[in-house]
């Protein structure tokens, strides 16, 4: 499937991250907001007044299974990892009114940085699909630093400050989002009564722990596609991540 164009990878680049509008029908949004309410209501602990984020949502529903190599989104992180492409991570959220949000920080490890393995395009990249409107700040918006995936060190880190320069994701409910994991980023609080709801799909090299999972459950791969038993690279075998098996 396609992947970046020149301008997107340039852009992704240079900032860390970036966002493409009416990437997902109307349809498909009906259908993954239906499998998102679906799953939360099977589960005994969700509670629809607090931040709810389940991680290995794959195989709770075949709307989550399809995203695991969909097109709309395979292709961008295809021609980063090629073919040691792996699934590092699904999730999806739900951030209501007043729920727990997020103080600055990047995803991975801290006391090596990715950076130290891979000063280019980065070891885990996460795609996400914004499935409710987000036409202005303090929605449970996502806010990213811009340029900072080439920082070890942030000033925010651990605050939940506004800072200069700062993007706040305001996207149309349909959008997908690029963010390179090393990214500084908070999310702001949900002063409204709209349920942000989203999902958060990560890639990376096959080699990279996981970081939602050891495994998978045998029957639930016997039922994939044979692509996508590669892209969630379940080995029993330790080196298998390294050296994937034919």
């Amino acid at each position: 499937p396609p992947g970046f164009t020149e301008e997107q990878r340039s852009a992704f680049r240079k900032d860390g991250f970036i966002t493409i509008e009416n990437a997902i029908s109307e349809s498909d949004i009906a259908r993954y907001v239906e499998a998102i309410d679906r799953a939360a209501q099977k589960d005994p602990k969700f509670d629809p007044s607090k931040f709810y984020s389940p991680e290995n949502v794959v195989g709770k529903d075949p709307a989550f299974d399809e995203l695991v190599d969909h097109p709309r989104h395979i292709g961008f992180v295809y021609d980063l990892y090629g073919e040691l492409l792996k699934l590092h991570l699904s999730q999806f959220m739900l951030r209501p009114s007043g729920g727990w949000y997020n103080l600055w920080h990047p995803d991975g490890p801290r006391a090596v940085p990715y950076n130290v393995f891979a000063p280019g395009d980065p070891v885990v990249t996460k795609i996400a699909y914004w499935l409710t409107d987000l036409p202005k700040p303090r929605m449970g918006n996502l806010v990213l630093m811009p340029g900072s995936h080439r920082q070890q060190y942030f000033d925010g880190y651990d605050t939940d400050a506004s800072l200069p320069g700062e993007h706040i994701v305001c996207a149309p409910r349909g959008s997908i989002s690029l963010v390179d994991a090393r990214v500084w980023h908070r999310v702001e609080p949900n002063d409204t009564d709209i349920v942000r709801k989203n999902f958060f799909y990560a890639y990376c090299v096959s080699w990279v722990t996981a970081q939602d999972r050891y495994s998978n459950e045998p029957e639930w791969l016997k039922g994939l596609t044979r692509e996508r038993r590669i892209i969630m690279r379940s080995y029993s075998y330790g080196y298998d991540r390294t050296k994937p098996p034919a």
